[in-house]
């Protein structure tokens, strides 16, 4: 149950985020629910195999490049669900900072026990 409650509060995040920054729009509900699993997707199969490929560029600018990772997987989430735009680097940048802090809540508020 609160698997649900999760990606639907993650998918009131993105619509938050398409209100919040410019160059990012989600045209519908299901649009943002399905760039949820995407999102999902990614940081499963292929954020591991990026963040060890540039471990060592991520060592010398003190985490500061994991950023950079997070805006590119945010764009290519963007890219591949119907429905959602971004329009470029600066505005997945923005919105990638924004949705960890909202997974910061939303997990915060959805696994307290």
């Amino acid at each position: 149950m609160s698997l649900l409650i999760s990606w639907i509060l993650y998918a009131l995040a993105i619509i938050f985020i398409a209100w919040l920054v410019p160059g990012i729009s989600v045209e519908n509900f299901s649009s943002a629910m399905l760039v949820c699993v995407i999102i999902a997707l990614i940081n499963i199969f292929i954020r591991p195999i990026i963040q060890l490929v540039t471990l060592p560029i991520n060592f010398l600018t003190l985490g500061i490049f994991g950023l950079i990772i997070n805006a590119l997987l945010f764009m290519l989430a963007g890219y591949l669900a119907p429905g959602v735009h971004v329009d470029g680097f600066l505005s997945a940048l923005l919105g990638s900072i924004v949705l960890s802090i909202l997974s910061m809540v939303i997990n915060g508020l959805v696994w307290k026990h």
